[in-house]
């Protein structure tokens, strides 16, 4: 991975692709705001955040949760976190440091899979889809066993939200196999409406 900057605008590229950028960012903050919106207050809630990317959907749950919530965020590449508190720091804005956050340098599927009714939202974009890009690993977030593993690790009427690029009915198919209700919503990436549209899956977890 590699950090390019142009004035203000920062873009993450893996290889030549850029894997994100500061342009826009309105799905990013959607995943948070949207999952928010369907578990309403909850006290003491619990949110895990698959890859915190440039922060903005971090900053985003950070806006709508409570102060008892706790938010971990598992981050696999140290670059990352280095590059959010180096030259990215006035967009970073404090977010690592709020005392809800706890960053979690370790694979987030090793952090579902070790999990039994702990979290309230679980929160994935730590690739552009279903599927393995940034880690070959993470195509296991996506298989049966791994939607199974993230269906254990919720409360009841938990959210598993996915954010993707592209549309993905497969995808959406396995996670109602695995027992969630599953809603998907088509999302702008850009607050003003124009630009690409994205997907995210919310996959709620049954209360009984």
């Amino acid at each position: 991975m590699r950090l390019m900057q142009r004035g203000d605008e920062f873009t993450i590229l893996l290889s030549d692709a850029e894997l994100m950028g500061t342009r826009v960012s309105a799905s990013e903050q959607s995943l948070a705001t949207m999952a928010q919106a369907r578990l309403g207050a909850r006290a003491g809630a619990e949110w895990l955040i698959g890859g915190y990317g440039m922060g903005f959907t971090l900053r985003a749950a950070l806006a709508c949760l409570p102060r008892d919530a706790v938010v971990t965020v598992a981050e696999i590449v140290p670059d990352i976190i280095r590059w959010a508190r180096g030259p990215m720091q006035t967009l970073t804005a404090g977010c690592l440091d709020d005392p809800r956050v706890v960053v979690v340098d370790d694979d987030v599927a090793m952090l579902i899979g070790s999990a039994r009714e702990a979290y309230d939202a679980i929160l994935l974009d730590v690739d552009n889809g279903p599927e393995g890009l940034t880690c070959d690993d993470n195509d296991a977030l996506y298989h049966p066993k791994g939607i199974r593993a993230a269906l254990a690790a919720l409360r009841p009427g938990g959210i598993l939200a996915v954010w993707s690029a592209w549309p993905d009915d497969g995808f959406a198919l396995r996670l109602h196999d695995a027992g969630f209700e599953v809603d998907e919503e088509i999302v702008e990436e850009c607050a003003t409406g124009t630009g690409a549209k994205h997907v995210i899956w919310f996959a709620r977890k049954p209360i009984a």
